[in-house]
């Protein structure tokens, strides 16, 4: 994860949205014709584009009124008991039309290019009924996303008090039509939320329908849902704050990668961060992510997750590049297509305002990203006067 394998002085040519050749500046170049187009990065590093692999970037509304509740003392379950968190974004979401979540999606999806992201993972979650759900999922679809199918992300208020009809209903009603709009299956697995033996029900059967596993687990208790996660083979656990070395060994042995998502210790001011250093010790391939949602990690920026990852889980700057690059790609099962700058790859390259790679952590809160390519097309630029 510290191998980088940086080219000075580097070029790449770029042929129908691919990378056709990468490498020295003087062997590329011989492959120029009058016809090509020339970039100059003037000096700055151009890296792989980020690969968001946890986000929750689809939704109505924000939740800025509990980020006050939690300054003055209010706890995320405190909140969630009184109808706030989760539940309060379903209702918005439930009430918006499908072309007003697109909107405001579009303007998320600009916050992560300008953070330098150009691959994005995006879950539902705020539907919690089938329509919605399904709402959701066509939203993801639309903004070019990876979809996963969250359905499992709280009981809606019309089935509190009886998670088991809601497990019931996602099982026979929801999971099969999902499976035509998601690759990926999640499940939020806490004591309060889905317990360990709902969330396996939940997973058997999207694995059944050939959803590649997610799991939510062990995000404010060690309840074993690392444990369940590599009982399943899920392709991701993410989260893992209370894992213990025990669940860590599981993931390691089942070949889970773990997915780490700093910004949700940072912004509900906690102090528990995962055991990124154990991991990479156990051969995990570790993957950092920002959770964008909008209760407990409102970021959509990546440089700011790999500060948090180096100042506070003691990750070195490439490990950090690695772990939202083509570690995280992997985990999209997207690794030979994005995540890397290699010829036959897709062109999500980002010219980086910064001629080294470790500025990116170092200065954290700003917007680094100087031009962003997708598929060698400019997505964003930034203004000269900016």
């Amino acid at each position: 994860m510290r191998e980088l394998s940086i080219v000075p002085n580097g070029a790449m040519l770029v042929r129908d949205g691919r990378l056709h050749a990468v490498g020295p500046r003087e062997v590329v170049e011989r492959k120029v014709t009058a016809a090509t187009a020339v970039v100059d990065a003037g000096g700055r590093i151009i890296l792989p584009g980020f690969v968001d692999a946890h986000t929750h970037a689809v939704f109505a509304g924000n939740r800025a009124n509990e980020f006050e509740q939690r300054i003055e003392g209010a706890t995320y379950n405190e909140i969630a008991a009184q109808g706030g968190g989760i539940r309060a974004t379903v209702r918005r979401t439930r009430e918006a039309g499908e072309a007003e979540i697109l909107d405001a999606g579009r303007r998320y999806r600009e916050w992560f290019w300008r953070g330098g992201t150009t691959t994005i993972e995006a879950k539902s979650g705020y539907g919690l009924s089938l329509d919605a759900e399904l709402k959701m999922l066509r939203v993801i679809r639309q903004l070019g996303y990876v979809a996963t199918f969250l359905g499992a992300h709280e009981v809606p208020d019309e089935y509190r008090g009886n998670r088991a009809g809601y497990v019931d209903l996602l099982i026979r009603e929801m999971l099969p039509p999902a499976r035509d709009l998601a690759g990926f299956c999640d499940v939020f697995c806490e004591p309060a939320v889905f317990p360990v033996e709902e969330s396996r029900r939940i997973l058997q059967e999207a694995a059944r329908l050939g959803f590649g596993l997610r799991v939510h687990a062990d995000q404010f208790a060690n309840d074993g849902g690392a444990r369940l996660a590599a009982e399943l083979g899920a392709v991701t656990a993410d989260h893992l704050e209370y894992t213990d070395d025990e669940g860590l060994r599981a993931l390691a042995g089942a070949g889970v990668q773990p997915v780490l998502l700093p910004g949700s210790v940072f912004s509900l001011g906690g102090s528990r961060y995962p055991a990124a250093r154990r991991m990479i010790e156990l051969g995990l391939a570790l993957v950092l992510a920002t959770d964008f949602n909008p209760g407990s990690s409102p970021t959509a920026s990546m440089p700011m997750i790999l500060s948090l990852a180096c100042s506070q889980m003691r990750l070195t700057p490439a490990e950090a590049i690695t772990a939202s690059t083509i570690n995280a790609a992997c985990s999209l099962r997207l690794g030979g297509e994005v995540g890397s700058l290699e010829a036959g790859k897709r062109a999500d390259f980002v010219i980086q305002d910064c001629d080294d790679y470790r500025e990116l952590p170092y200065f954290f809160g700003r917007e680094p990203a100087h031009a962003v390519y997708i598929g060698g097309s400019c997505v964003y630029e930034r203004r000269r006067d900016a």
